[in-house]
């Protein structure tokens, strides 16, 4: 179902509420990485163009429904405004006077960046009366919040109820790019699952399964995996509860055709420590009791990067070991690189991946980071985003 967006009405005098995704890392009162940021630019600047007054709202952080001045959304604003050529006005609150003034003053063609919509606990409740008041504050509202589509909240879901509602750029595109490579992607489409528990991902491999060429399982959730196969796992991540899924899933594949591939071999640690004794170990030999795996190993990183060779689309979520501790991050980086160097639509989940991809310098050669993590892994489970089904169809 297509959405309208930003281009199909017109803002020209009117005052925009656009729903951005604000909800920055912050180290000592300043934004400490503006990705989030920037990735909102092209809404915000196009909205300026057109002549409209932009009036912000975000969370930040899980304040529970207090004012946490630590949670404040001003150095997001202090810091768009070093970014955008507009004047960018703070209000002291989302809602009542301090808003209603904030937005009453300002001018078109100028910004006013509302504070922490969670410093109330109407925002996470979806409470009627605020989302009231919040929309009472514009003409027309744009949910370009991506990575908090998958939240039924006031800002996001709310506020449709009493405005015109349609997508900003960066939602619109997130759809685009995910739409296009679950139904229609180029094959082999592989997609790459990793991370801790098997639980938040279950879903999306049922999803998959019947749509990919190849689908890879690496991370905390294979050794669950490899327990479902009578594998010995020592210490790893299990998640006793689903072991019967992966068994089930294993069939699943293997009726529909789908090549599944999982570690042929571990790193595993004496300890959860960067400066623990760790030896590589097959998963015939199995992890040793007291051990755990903290990584794939080099047969198995091997397997997946070949796995990778002449992939038209590839879909990864999930790290492939603790990459946070330089010992147990080959296997991420093994496959992050891969996918830089493949010549396929390379989309990478939001969240772990993101960071992975990031922090080992590979953002740039990817098609598509997503910008939400919790958002993209529902939209591959196949479910529906509340906010945006709450936006107007085309």
């Amino acid at each position: 179902m297509a959405k309208k967006s930003v281009r199909d009405i017109d803002v020209a005098g009117k005052t925009v509420l656009v729903r951005v995704d604000f909800n920055v890392p912050l180290e000592g009162g300043k934004v400490a990485d503006d990705t989030r940021i920037v990735a909102s630019l092209p809404t915000i600047n196009y909205l300026l163009e057109q002549g409209a007054k932009v009036v912000l709202c975000s969370h930040l952080g899980r304040p529970k429904g207090k004012v946490v001045p630590e949670m404040s959304l001003r150095p997001a604003a202090e810091r768009l405004g070093e970014l955008i050529e507009a004047k960018v006005i703070m209000a002291e609150d989302c809602v009542g006077e301090p808003a209603q003034k904030a937005v009453q003053e300002a001018n078109f063609g100028e910004v006013v960046v509302l504070e922490n919509t969670r410093f109330h606990p109407e925002e996470e409740a979806n409470d009627p009366e605020f989302s009231k008041q919040l929309a009472s504050l514009a003409d027309v509202f744009v949910n370009d919040a991506f990575g908090s589509c998958h939240r039924a909240h006031a800002s996001t879901v709310g506020v449709t109820q009493y405005l015109p509602a349609v997508s900003g750029f960066l939602v619109e595109k997130e759809l685009q790019v995910l739409s296009e490579a679950l139904e229609n992607p180029k094959r082999p489409f592989v997609a790459i699952l990793g991370g801790a528990k098997v639980s938040d991902k279950l879903g999306v491999i049922e999803n998959l399964l019947p749509k990919v060429d190849k689908l890879i399982i690496g991370g905390g959730m294979a050794y669950t995996f490899l327990k479902a196969q009578g594998y010995a796992i020592g210490d790893s991540l299990l998640d006793e509860e689903k072991i019967d899924d992966c068994a089930r899933l294993i069939n699943e594949a293997k009726e529909k055709g789908t090549e599944l591939l999982l570690p042929s071999d571990i790193l595993a640690a004496s300890a959860f420590r960067e400066d623990a004794e760790t030896k590589v170990v097959t998963v015939e030999e199995g992890v040793p009791e007291g051990w755990q795996g903290l990584d794939i190993g080099p047969d198995t990183a091997g397997r997946f990067v070949a796995a990778l060779e002449g992939a038209g689309t590839i879909i990864w979520n999930g790290p492939m070991g603790v990459f946070e501790m330089e010992p147990f991050a080959g296997g991420t980086r093994a496959i992050a690189e891969a996918m830089a160097q493949s010549s396929a639509v390379t989309i990478v989940g939001g969240g772990d991946s993101a960071s992975a991809v990031r922090q080992m310098g590979f953002a740039d050669a990817m098609t598509h980071i997503c910008t939400g993590g919790g958002a993209s892994l529902e939209f591959l489970e196949g479910k529906e985003l509340p906010g945006v089904a709450a936006l107007e169809d085309k």
